[in-house]
């Protein structure tokens, strides 16, 4: 080594698919020198399932629960969008109180989703008593989504058709009583989240996208609103009750974590408005029309604003009583080129607070692969997969 003569060296640092920075398995290398990061790759699909496979082989109500679990933070926005797109295609229309219904429990899901992700990424910054509080707290809302459907993951609040539960006089002081007082504990935490110096070094000015980046990049959700993009299909494409119900956009300029934060943590008290004009002010009518067996051929699109960003259903039907093609397209996938660029010029320390800052879902990346093998490259049907499933645990 030549001691006159300045070198610089930059290693590959892997993280992943098993790591403890990692809730899912997802297989990232950083190229770093020193401590600062200077590019950025990401390898998913540890988590593929299958599911859009599945669908192609099931009846269009069998296909609904399948779809409910691709998320099971989100399951209940994933079957909103699957149920619209079908009931689109049918020309079937369900009654405003089914709607309201539908909002009302993808509020009440919102709030789950957010205050989850609050927890879990004050435990990346290291602020513990920040997680421990918020995820106690989250078990008044995942009560009240209990009350509705009688679950606490997979809601199956959903038919095709309509919905299946009623919102009983007790259930709606009960989710009153509970935004009340969920509305004063994040009061609380949107004053610790912009005024705790030891979280504010780890969130602003760190990870920052500017609204420009935000549309090259696709972002969506709260990451594009936290730079300044006005983008949320309950406004621009309002579905379900979100037109008798509108909703008022949030919206944050500053586009670093710390913008991030505080735009989820403000779409929470928007969230406790929602619930509150819905419970009092639910439609009449009933919760279910009929649904044809078989839906009418055809092919359709149906967007959701879901907790993480706009989600994307794309159904096919050929007239038969199953989909020829469901495709999904979910808000983190839209969301990784914005992780994988804000990072450089970054210490690697920073990584894993910007990568929960986009509230990463690895198991919503459901996708379609070839596999080379012996009897050349082709497409595997779901026998093929589940059979080599069965024989490779043998």
């Amino acid at each position: 080594m030549d001691n006159g003569r300045e070198q610089n060296e930059t290693f590959i640092v892997p993280i992943g698919p098993q790591h403890p920075a990692l809730k899912e398995p997802g297989h990232f290398e950083f190229s770093v020198d020193g401590e600062i990061v200077q590019s950025a790759t990401a390898r998913l699909g540890y988590a593929h399932r299958g599911i859009e496979k599945a669908t192609e082989e099931r009846t269009w109500v069998q296909s609904q629960y399948i779809l409910e679990r691709v998320c099971g933070i989100c399951s209940h926005i994933h079957a909103v969008a699957y149920c619209q797109g079908v009931e689109t295609l049918a020309g079937v229309e369900i009654s405003p109180k089914a709607m309201a219904i539908r909002a009302l429990a993808a509020e009440l899901e919102r709030i789950h989703s957010h205050m989850l992700w609050l927890g879990v990424a004050a435990h990346e910054a290291g602020f513990d008593t920040l997680f421990m509080y918020t995820w106690r707290d989250r078990e008044t809302v995942m009560d009240l989504l209990e009350g509705l459907s009688g679950n606490r993951v997979n809601y199956s609040v959903n038919l095709l058709g309509g919905v299946k539960f009623d919102v009983s006089p007790e259930l709606k002081e009960a989710i009153l009583k509970g935004v009340d007082f969920l509305e004063e504990r994040n009061k609380h935490y949107l004053d610790v989240v912009t005024g705790d110096e030891a979280f504010l070094r780890r969130t602003r000015g760190i990870g920052v996208m500017s609204d420009e980046e935000a549309e090259r990049l696709g972002a969506v959700g709260p990451t594009a609103r936290a730079s300044g993009v006005a983008r949320d299909v309950r406004i621009q494409a309002p579905y379900a009750a979100y037109d008798i119900f509108p909703v008022e956009l949030v919206i944050e300029t500053d586009g670093d974590l710390l913008a991030r934060f505080v735009v989820r943590i403000r779409e929470l008290f928007e969230s406790f408005r929602l619930i509150r004009e819905i419970v009092n002010n639910l439609p009449e009518g009933d919760l279910t029309v009929r649904m044809p067996r078989k839906v009418k051929a055809g092919e359709t699109v149906s967007r959701v604003e879901a907790p993480r960003g706009e989600l994307f259903y794309f159904i096919r039907s050929t007239g038969q009583e199953m989909a020829d093609r469901v495709k999904v397209r979910t808000p983190t996938l839209c969301n990784w080129g914005s992780v994988l660029t804000t990072v450089i010029g970054h210490q690697l320390a920073d990584v894993p607070m910007i990568l929960v800052g986009i509230d990463p879902c690895f198991s919503c990346n459901d996708r379609m692969i070839r596999l080379r093998s012996r009897d050349g490259d082709r497409s595997w049907t779901w026998e093929d997969l589940r059979r080599y499933g069965i024989e490779y645990y043998r």
